[in-house]
């Protein structure tokens, strides 16, 4: 049975939008709160919002690839 070539590339560029998204966040709130330093206590809601979206989106991109 062979693959189709073509919701494998929609899923590869929904995790590199993921991955955009996740990089995105994080210029975004660093740039809002003035603060680069996502590990403080106060901005952990934020460190797991940029860490799911950059995990997910390279664990995709990378089983998704040609």
């Amino acid at each position: 049975m062979a693959e189709v070539g073509f919701p494998r590339a929609v899923a590869f560029w929904f995790y590199a939008l993921a991955f955009l998204a996740g990089i995105l966040f994080y210029l975004i709130w660093g740039f809002t709160y003035g603060s680069w330093n996502l590990l403080r206590p106060e901005w952990v809601g934020a460190y797991a919002v940029t860490i799911v979206l950059v995990g997910f989106g390279i664990v995709g991109m990378l089983l998704y690839r040609k």
